[in-house]
């Protein structure tokens, strides 16, 4: 006689089977260091790594109690704020969310909703600084490395259907050790009869103190001797603006493709930087992957 497992053993087989998937996708994805978690700066905005997961939470009559999506993406943009060396990078791409309470994440970090309802979600996560290497490109040598280090992100998402506004505000602990600050609106602007395919657009806007400022963009005198470059303060204020989009198509149930475009225009202070060779940036990043 063959025995059912009871409701007890399923639920931790169900269990073990979630460990085990989240298990392999972080293998992965800490196989690659410098896309374990989510990245700044880039040009792409901070929404655009999570476009329509709360219009999503908000219109689906239950939550899952997990959501595993595990895949492959590639971006191409400038070496930092400023730069006009672009170039290509790859690597795994993550996002495991409970329920609407916590997620870990390669574009929104490791984090939690701690105000939450159909229409609003605020929280805080843990991101990652890449800073800048002096030796990256031949007009930032002498200035010296801007360290890589870890940020606490607080942020804010509201919708007005379909208008989704956003806020948040990160502080780096050590590289630049600053403020930054984006707000941003975006919404959904193409869906077809399938629901398989989706675009959203939005502008974004973005602040930083005078920290971050003077450390990304100014130049110290000690800089101006081992560079060659005129001294130069950034103060605090508008860094940039940018517009962006965000495309998803659903090819099955399980397989997605998305892709990111954004154009940025640096602004003020940073604008200004002898530092900044390009003021504008464009970024793009495809992801090909499998939700569980």
């Amino acid at each position: 006689m063959i025995r059912r497992p009871n409701l007890e053993t399923s639920k931790r087989l169900s269990v073990l089977r979630v460990v085990q998937r989240t298990a392999v996708v972080l293998l992965i994805a800490l196989s690659f260091p410098k896309f374990a978690f989510a990245q700044t700066p880039s040009p792409l905005a901070e929404w655009m790594y999570s476009a329509g997961n709360l219009m999503r939470t908000s219109m689906s009559p239950s939550i899952p109690k997990w959501t595993t999506f595990a895949g492959l993406s590639a971006d191409y943009g400038p070496r930092f704020d400023g730069s006009r060396d672009n170039h290509w990078q790859g690597g795994p791409s993550i996002d495991i969310r409970y329920r609407d309470i916590a997620f870990l994440s390669t574009g929104e970090g490791l984090g939690v909703n701690l105000l939450r309802d159909k229409n609003y979600r605020a929280g805080a996560a843990l991101v990652f600084d890449l800073g800048r290497r002096a030796d990256e490109a031949d007009h930032t040598r002498g200035l010296g490395n801007l360290s890589a280090a870890p940020e606490l992100k607080v942020f804010g998402e509201y919708m007005i259907f379909p208008v989704m506004l956003r806020a948040d505000v990160r502080r780096a602990f050590g590289g630049h050790d600053g403020w930054v600050t984006d707000l941003s609106t975006y919404m959904p602007v193409y869906g077809n009869d399938k629901k398989n395919f989706f675009v959203f657009l939005g502008p974004s806007v973005s602040l930083a103190d005078d920290r971050y400022m003077s450390r990304v963009f100014g130049v110290t005198p000690t800089q101006s001797a081992q560079s060659g470059y005129a001294q130069y303060t950034a103060h605090a204020g508008l860094k940039s603006v940018s517009l962006g989009s965000s495309v998803t198509w659903l090819i099955t149930d399980h397989w997605l493709m998305n892709f990111l475009a954004s154009g940025q225009r640096m602004l003020g202070d940073a604008a200004g930087s002898p530092l900044t060779l390009d003021r504008m940036q464009y970024g793009t990043a495809i992801t090909v992957g499998y939700t569980f």
